[in-house]
């Protein structure tokens, strides 16, 4: 499977941006898919995971109520919603598929990654 992130860009303090994940070679709808983001010195961190139906959610406690993951199987895409933007979330954004059914919260589980999307939120 290769992913390709999507929405990046620069937002003021409380806008909002819309991220996708598309994918390409083979679909992913057989599988969890995760969101993470790497801030610049620090360590990829989870944000967000959806089960391979959308059924199940999970959020990293810092963008609850603020950004919603959803998905697409017919299009074979999944979406980062971020509302609500604050500067702590800039970060290149990555999309990736787990080797589980479910959007697991733990990165080794992933075993493909997107290329990043940058998303910057000035205060």
């Amino acid at each position: 499977v290769q992913l390709q992130a999507s929405g990046g860009g620069s937002v003021q303090a409380g806008g909002s941006l819309r991220l996708s994940c598309s994918a390409s070679r083979r679909t992913f709808t057989n599988n969890g898919v995760g969101w993470f983001r790497q801030a610049p010195g620090q360590e990829r961190e989870f944000v967000a995971g959806i089960s391979w139906n959308g059924g199940s959610t999970a959020y990293e406690d810092s963008v609850k109520g603020r950004f919603t993951i959803s998905r697409d199987n017919a299009k074979n895409m999944v979406y980062l919603q971020m509302n609500s933007l604050k500067s702590e979330d800039t970060a290149v954004y990555y999309c990736a598929a787990a080797r589980t059914a479910a959007g697991v919260r733990q990165k080794a589980l992933y075993n493909y990654w997107g290329q990043g999307t940058q998303v910057t939120v000035s205060s």
